[in-house]
């Protein structure tokens, strides 16, 4: 299996076409852990870590662009992030150890599109915007619609992540983050949760809740959303969120975890984090 390198984003795109069968890596964390029979139909690896144009952090007018190789050790110690967006700065802090946040990157977790990614479910209540290049040149695509199914994305053929965006979250929003597992770090999410809220007049006028390990694609609650959005904030309303949140997915029994627990843990999760907008 060959390795290639490119130093330029064009570089990488004309090396795509004309090897479609290469694999494009930023991080290349989970590359040795895969199956053999997923690695099978490689005639090698695209590095994309060395192309300055898909690396860096920068605020684009009300809109702060992240470069797709970016490691989540940079997203976790930036000051932007750490500011505006400190939900994706939590997920940064607890993929993986520190060897791995040095290595894994933004884009690389999203194309992965593991259900268990910890980073997803924060982008989808971040609204996040995806900027993809390819032969055809750029397309914007909103996150959440970029993940199709188990271990499918939107991306086409010759196509590689370019950028994620981040509006500007609503004044006065409060973000949340957890993930759990069986330890404190280099653990696979059993649940992972992201919560985005605001409160207005002692109701709740924006309530963006997304979770993932509990279907096959990490997914935003919509119908939980619908269903709190307006109340009145008082304590009932997080029993309310969390048993709603239980009812709304269709996790699976699997080596980590059994589906009743994870609905349990999702349920618990979403209501203590709707009670901290009650306190």
């Amino acid at each position: 299996m060959k390795a290639l390198a490119p130093r330029t984003l064009d570089e990488a795109l004309l090396q795509l076409t004309q090897t479609p069968d290469l694999r494009p890596l930023a991080g290349c964390t989970d590359l040795m852990v895969s199956e053999p029979e997923d690695r099978r139909d490689w005639s090698g690896v695209l590095d994309l870590r060395g192309i300055s144009e898909l690396r860096g952090i920068e605020w684009r007018g009300e809109t702060l662009e992240i470069g797709a190789v970016t490691a989540f050790s940079e997203i976790r110690d930036s000051p932007e992030v750490r500011q505006s967006f400190p939900a994706l700065a939590e997920a940064a802090s607890r993929i993986g150890g520190w060897q791995i946040q040095n290595r894994a990157s933004l884009g690389g977790n999203m194309a992965n599109a593991s259900p268990a990614g910890d980073s997803l479910p924060v982008l989808l209540v971040l609204d996040a915007q995806v900027v993809l290049v390819g032969p055809e040149g750029k397309r914007s695509v909103p996150y959440r619609d970029f993940h199709l199914g188990y271990r499918q994305t939107a991306l086409g053929p010759g196509e590689i992540i370019g950028w994620v965006q981040l509006p500007k979250p609503p004044v006065g929003a409060t973000q949340f983050f957890r993930k759990v597992g069986t330890r404190e770090a280099q653990a696979i999410s059993k649940v992972v949760v992201a919560l985005l809220a605001s409160v207005s007049d002692g109701q709740i006028s924006d309530y963006r809740l997304a979770a993932g390990s509990v279907a096959e694609t990490p997914v935003r609650l919509t119908e939980v959303e619908e269903s709190i959005v307006g109340r009145a904030l008082k304590p009932e309303v997080a029993d309310l969120a969390g048993h709603l949140a239980a009812q709304a997915v269709r996790p699976i029994d699997d080596v980590r975890s059994t589906a009743e627990y994870r609905r349990f843990a999702l349920a618990q999760v979403v209501r203590r984090m709707t009670l901290q907008l009650v306190r």
